[in-house]
C-alpha cells in the first residue's frame, strides 16, 4: 500500500481529485471517467476509476462466496447461522472503512493501491 502519483490539477470540469474520489461512489462514475474525454486521458482518475471497477468485483464474488458459505453453515444449528451473520457483518464493515479510505486518500491526491487490485489498475492505467 504505497502512494503511486500525486494529482497535480484539473481534469475537464473538475479538480483531479474530485474526479478520483467521485470513481468510488459507485461503478457507475468510474465507467464513466473510463469513457468520457478528458477524464479517460489523466492517469490519475484512470488509476481510480479500474480500482473502484475491480474492487467491486472483488467485492461480488466474495459475496458469492460468503452466500455458498452461508448455504453450508446453515446445516450447523444454532451456531451456523450466528458465525454466518458475524463474518458477514465483519465483511461488511471492512468494505465500508476500505471505501472510505480510498475516498479520502483521493481526496488528498494520493493514488493508494490495494494489495493486488491496485497493481493490476496501475498498470492498465498506463502509471509508471
Amino acid at each position: 500500500m504505497q502512494a503511486v502519483t500525486r494529482a497535480q490539477g484539473r481534469v475537464g470540469l473538475l479538480p483531479e481529485t474530485i474526479a478520483g474520489s467521485l470513481a468510488y461512489l459507485t461503478f457507475i462514475p468510474a465507467i464513466l471517467f473510463l469513457s468520457l474525454a478528458p477524464y479517460n486521458r489523466n492517469r490519475f482518475v484512470r488509476f481510480h476509476s479500474l480500482q473502484c471497477l475491480m474492487l467491486w468485483g472483488a467485492l461480488v464474488v466474495i459475496a458469492a462466496g460468503l452466500r455458498l458459505a452461508g448455504v453450508v453453515l446453515n446445516f450447523v444449528p444454532t451456531l451456523g447461522p450466528l458465525l454466518m451473520v458475524l463474518i458477514s457483518g465483519m465483511t461488511v464493515f471492512a468494505a465500508v472503512v476500505l471505501w472510505l479510505v480510498l475516498i479520502v486518500k483521493a481526496l488528498q491526491g494520493e493514488s493508494f493501491k490495494i494489495p493486488l487490485l491496485g497493481d493490476l489498475a496501475e498498470r492498465y492505467a498506463g502509471v509508471q
